[in-house]
């Protein structure tokens, strides 16, 4: 039977909302909540410029407090340099570091302030550093599904920064579709010709979607093979650098609605995540 990682990204949910911030016991309380579910991972926060990201400014401190007696669940921390590397790597109970590396050179000046050419550098580093704190690296292959910031954009482009980051020694790759804008048609043609090309990635689906969109995304990635989504409790979130406010993340009440259609065992508890989406209430 195949098995199912899902991710659950509550750093992707709170890291857009500038309003105001969420108290640091809440995001403890809330991210204690998903711990308890069985997800594979809890994507639970970021070591980046508070001036860029000032949401994820106590991830230390949410860290600390983070009840990891009786989970399975592994944890994920966002760099997006080698200061931020060099940071999180320095906590045991940090599983991941995970890096967002687009394809889009517009995109990734707009997101890190660095062109490709420097995001290349600074991964590379990133994955030194890695090894070293026994950790791996989740690189996000962002803009992995269309580009509309003018760029160039097509599968073959994906395909040879697949090749390149593989190279490079990356273990886990995730396509991003980071605006919204992937089809079930690109979404399918791009997983089920990388899969087979790289049998030591292990290839994820980060989709941002809108509300109705959402089941043609799943359905496309999970037929063609891939079997590690993201998502977020209500679809709250989505990239704060980019341009498409209405596009959240993937819901994740509705991967679970979908792999239960499909008689996928998640492997998680049913009453605790039910417990985890009433919480999401206080938090947002």
């Amino acid at each position: 039977m195949r098995k199912i990682k899902i991710i659950e990204c509550p750093r992707d949910a709170m890291q857009g909302i500038k309003s105001h911030f969420i108290p640091t016991e809440k995001k403890v309380r809330y991210i204690n909540s998903l711990l308890k579910v069985g997800f594979d991972t809890i994507d639970f926060g970021s070591f980046v410029s508070p001036k860029a990201i000032p949401q994820m400014r106590d991830t230390a401190d949410v860290l600390s407090q983070l009840d990891l007696s009786e989970t399975k669940s592994k944890l994920l921390a966002i760099v997006a340099n080698v200061r931020g590397a060099n940071d999180a790597s320095k906590f045991n109970k940090i599983q991941y570091l995970g890096y967002p590396f687009s394809i889009s050179e517009n995109f990734q000046m707009r997101n890190t302030g660095k062109t490709i050419a420097q995001s290349l550098k600074i991964l590379n580093n990133i994955l030194s550093i890695a090894q070293r704190s026994n950790k791996k690296v989740v690189a996000y292959l962002s803009m992995g599904f269309g580009n509309p910031y003018g760029d160039p954009w097509n599968v073959d482009i994906v395909a040879k920064w697949t090749d390149i980051l593989a190279e490079m020694g990356v273990e886990i790759l995730s396509l991003s579709d980071t605006v919204g804008v992937a089809s079930g048609e690109t979404i399918s043609y791009l997983f089920s010709n990388l899969i087979p090309l790289y049998p030591n990635i292990e290839f994820g689906a980060h989709l941002h979607t809108h509300p109705d969109l959402w089941h043609e995304k799943v359905d496309a990635a999970f037929k063609a093979g891939c079997n590690r989504f993201d998502g977020a409790i209500k679809g709250f979130g989505g990239c704060p650098m980019a341009k498409d406010e209405l596009t959240g993340n993937m819901p994740t009440e509705k991967l679970l609605s979908y792999f239960t259609a499909e008689k996928v065992n998640t492997n998680l508890n049913s009453l605790s995540f039910e417990s985890a989406y009433n919480e999401v209430f206080r938090v947002f």
